[in-house]
């Protein structure tokens, strides 16, 4: 028998609106990503990215729709279960200031109990997996870079083991070299741990590099969904053209399809 894969969970979407002061900012008729997949949302900003990922998080609640996690619908009554099975990294990190990074990674861990040997135990398995030094932990947000802080969110969200990752632009602040970086050890990480992955960004080479498939929203809805290469080769509507026409990536050597 091989090695047995760590847990995963499937997110489904069905008929989910989200409407703010009487408008329609999120309509996804249907949306499955596969456990142990990793999908990438794509689109102009106020599409409706961010808005979809506080929904499936339970941040947000829809007007109307389902929203289920390994099959478990999302409710009042059933969010908090679903949220410790979920880790979540939005932009800049969102570490806790007062806190040193190693009390904002351990936090929700502290607050369910753990002993001290186990949340030592994980956090050496993050410094390893996330390549930070031990010693940064020490130390405040506002005393690390803006790539070490996005690390330290990453160790927080992983903190619980979840069986789905959901990252709302995680590298957008950071300088290209950093985020060039960080885009090559998240597609590690991603490939090493095998969870579910909803990744957001606004960068089409990023969501190429990452994810194996990408979802390109406008106006609330998905339009497209597929590989880069798909979308590339056979475009659904000319807003999917013209966005990654933009993007100017049709002559980038390492992304057009063969």
């Amino acid at each position: 028998m091989g090695a047995r894969l760590p847990a995963a969970a499937g997110i489904d979407l069905q008929d989910v609106q989200k409407i703010y002061d009487g408008v329609k900012a999120l309509d996804i008729a249907l949306l499955r990503v596969e456990p142990r997949s990793t999908l990438a949302l794509i689109g102009p900003s106020g599409c409706g990215k961010s808005t979809l990922l506080r929904l499936v998080v339970g941040l947000l609640t829809p007007e109307r729709g389902s929203i289920r996690i390994a099959g478990t619908p999302m409710r009042p009554e059933t969010r908090l279960e679903l949220q410790r099975r979920m880790g979540y990294v939005i932009q800049e990190g969102g570490l806790f200031p007062h806190l040193t990074a190693a009390e904002n990674v351990a936090l929700v861990a502290r607050d369910l109990g753990w002993p001290d040997a186990r949340i030592g135990a994980r956090i050496q398995e993050l410094l390893e997996l996330t390549q930070i030094p031990r010693e940064l932990l020490d130390r405040f947000p506002a005393q690390i870079s803006g790539g070490q802080r996005q690390r330290v969110a990453l160790m927080r969200a992983l903190m619980l083991d979840p069986e789905v990752l959901l990252l709302d632009e995680p590298l957008s602040s950071l300088d290209p070299m950093i985020r060039s970086d960080l885009q090559r050890d998240l597609k590690q990480v991603f490939g090493r741990l095998r969870k579910t992955v909803l990744f957001v960004t606004h960068d089409m080479a990023e969501a190429a590099f990452i994810s194996g498939e990408i979802a390109i929203m406008n106006r609330g809805t998905i339009l497209q969904r597929g590989s880069f290469q798909e979308l590339v080769r056979n475009p659904a509507t000319p807003f999917v053209t013209e966005f990654i026409r933009a993007q100017r990536l049709l002559d980038a050597p390492n992304l057009t399809p063969t």
